[in-house]
């Protein structure tokens, strides 16, 4: 068997971008739909001719023909078969919202997935609020549309075909003259498509809009008060408010306003019922009839045109379900894609596994002629070439501005690069972005951060020991002191916690879910000196067989690392610390600066460590409420200082 044939996935599965998938997944609750709907629509029918009947009966005892008892069977008869159909009623109505239920669940969970696999790019190109609607509104109303469509099949088309039905066995002429009418409402319903979907598409680009207004709103509530924005900011909010209204006014304003008129059209054909009706009971018209038939001709017509109105506004539901569907289209085609190339990569694995071979395995970095820019827009960088292999971190840095952290986007592919990337000789703009995901872990300077718990920040869900992580980026005795410990919620994007705390955090996600190639952009710019040297030692240990790269402006570490890429003026170098240090005059400058720094705070902490150091000497001499003034009194002769005294001024002197 060739790997090509392996990989064939031979079992039927969803297409998400097949709205017939969705039905066809829940072929089991839409059977159930199907047999309490015919019972219930079916049962229906039987209303009608009951009213007939009783009516018949109620002429007969008047004129003495039948008695009581006659009218009291028919009257039990008809609750105990309305009962019945009331039952299936409700389970084929229970059924139905569980479908829609089902639906709405699936069709979310493939959205949501889409959306995590898309990029940051592409996500901030469509808008936050857009998104959101999408997501959340969209979806819904496609599932209603869905909904509504199966009831009806049911509640209308089952229950028209019986009704009219029952209508031409009575008198089929006079079923023909009063069924003109219900269709010109179908006919109204179709011609409306244009503008339902045409206001319909309006009121959704404005509820998105609305949604990226308040979650501007939200997010940056703080920053508007602080510099005096709220009423600006307001304002606004109220002009994308008034847009909102006005387009919710003209979407829904032919849905709640055809419906009568449907009805109205439908209800026209009682004339007719009427004229030629009044006939039949008098002897004179196509068929003869007594006051029985006449009753259940007139009930079945009404009952049908108000079905038949209903399914002329079942038209318009599903017309504004277009429109929504239309929207989330392109995700569900993304999705379809997606699980295609995941059920590819895993069969590839599963194949890999039985032939020995490994594509996931640790390979090395290569990039040669590495050349970026933004569409339209000048390099970059360009020309960098650079060879990266296991175990080895790589430290990028340069000026602000130099493209540190664009680098680092670059093994994203989120736009095109020119040159080489490759990872084991494959190239990381062909691979697939679950092949990516797989291989590249990006941290960049926003910790990204979930409103969870500091347990499920790290662990993303897995089954592992979160103290591990924990220390392995100094954070754990932090975490003990907490009220919770793992399970302290920090609040949305890490609100409750300082940024350092973070930072660590995210850093602790990262490791715990390593990747082959790590980029990390100044993960340690919120970290103390002391607690940045742990956490490098701890990430050195860890990364023992995976690829580092480490942006930073901070190089005191940078002796430590296997090789440097500093990058000025559009280019990059890359070579070691030495060589750098001594062909590279930028970069030794900017070392030894930020080195006389590190020297100067070495010293600044070396006396503030004395300083605690003589404060408890003097306390462990003359006491805590002791004052040191009162030692010089202590004197042994004229200006003379005695032996506490001395050796107290001695060693200030020592320290100074």
């Amino acid at each position: 068997m060739t790997k090509e044939e392996t990989i064939i996935i031979n079992k039927k599965k969803l297409h998400p971008d097949r709205i017939l998938d969705y039905f066809r997944e829940e072929w089991k609750v839409l059977a159930l739909i199907t047999v309490s709907g015919l019972i219930y629509n079916l049962g229906l029918m039987a209303g009608p001719w009951f009213e007939g009947k009783m009516a018949g009966c109620l002429m007969r005892i008047l004129s003495g023909a039948e008695r009581l008892p006659a009218m009291l069977r028919l009257a039990s008869a008809y609750v105990i078969v309305i009962g019945l159909v009331q039952l299936a009623r409700y389970i084929k109505r229970f059924y139905v919202r569980r479908f829609a239920n089902n639906v709405n669940r699936r069709m979310k969970r493939i959205l949501y997935r889409t959306l995590v696999h898309k990029s940051r790019v592409e996500l901030e190109k469509e808008g936050a609020g857009n998104v959101i609607t999408k997501a959340i509104s969209d979806v819904d109303d496609c599932v209603e549309g869905m909904r509504k469509f199966t009831t009806e099949i049911f509640d209308t088309g089952v229950a028209l075909l019986g009704y009219m039905g029952m209508l031409f066995y009575y008198d089929w002429r006079l079923a023909l003259c009063s069924l003109i009418f219900p269709p010109f409402s179908y006919i109204i319903a179709e011609k409306m498509k244009r503008i339902v979907q045409r206001t319909g598409a309006a009121y959704k680009e404005q509820t998105g809009k609305l949604n990226a207004a308040t979650l501007d709103r939200i997010t940056n509530a703080i920053t508007y008060r602080v510099f005096g924005c709220e009423k600006e900011r307001g304002e606004d909010y109220e002009v994308h408010l008034k847009e909102y209204e006005r387009a919710a006014v003209r979407a829904n304003i032919w849905n709640a306003a055809l419906p009568p008129v449907y009805k109205v059209i439908a209800m026209a054909g009682t004339v007719m019922i009427l004229y030629f009706g009044s006939k039949n009971i008098l002897g004179s018209g196509w068929t003869s009839w007594d006051v029985a038939a006449f009753t259940t001709f007139l009930a079945c017509y009404t009952k049908l045109s108000d079905k038949s109105s209903k399914a002329a506004k079942l038209f318009n539901a599903v017309h504004k379900a277009q429109v929504s569907w239309k929207r989330i289209h392109p995700y569900m085609e993304r999705a379809a894609q997606a699980e295609e190339e995941d059920e590819i990569a895993e069969q590839t694995e599963k194949f890999s596994a039985k032939t020995g071979e490994s594509h996931t395995e640790h390979g090395v970095i290569s990039a040669d002629h590495l050349t970026f820019s933004y569409p339209g827009s000048a390099p970059i960088f360009e020309d960098l070439s650079f060879i990266a292999k296991p175990g080895q971190i790589i430290g990028i840095t340069g000026p602000v501005a130099c493209g540190k952290s664009t680098l680092g986007k670059t093994f994203l592919c989120e736009y095109p690069y020119e040159g080489h990337l490759t990872y084991g000789g494959r190239e990381l703009s062909s691979c697939t972005e679950q092949e990516r995901s797989r291989l590249i872990g990006y941290l960049g300077h926003d910790p990204e951060l979930l409103g969870d718990s500091i347990r499920n920040n790290v662990l993303l869900g897995d089954d592992s020991d979160v103290w591990t992580w924990l220390r392995a980026v100094c954070f754990d005795e932090e975490v003990r002191e907490m009220e919770d410990r793992v399970d302290t919620v920090v609040g949305n994007s890490g609100v409750r916690l300082s940024g350092g705390q973070a930072a660590r955090l995210a850093l602790a996600r990262m490791l715990c879910h390593g990747k082959p190639v790590m980029i990390l952009d100044d993960p340690f710019s919120a970290l103390d000196r002391s607690t940045e040297k742990q956490v490098f030692e701890h990430l050195k240990e860890l990364s023992k067989d995976r690829i580092v790269f480490l942006i930073s402006h901070r190089l005191y570490l940078f002796p430590e690392f296997d090789q440097v890429i500093w990058m000025e003026h559009g280019t990059g170098i890359c070579s070691t610390h030495e060589k750098l240090m001594a062909e590279n005059k930028q970069y030794a400058e900017l070392y030894h600066a930020q080195a006389a720094e590190k020297e100067s705070a070495n010293d600044a902490e070396e006396m503030q460590k004395r300083n605690v150091e003589l404060k408890t000497r003097r306390q462990e001499k003359f006491g805590k409420t002791g004052d040191h003034r009162l030692m010089r009194m202590k004197t042994v002769g004229k200006g003379g200082k005695s032996n506490e005294w001395k050796e107290e001024y001695q060693c200030g002197i020592d320290h100074r």
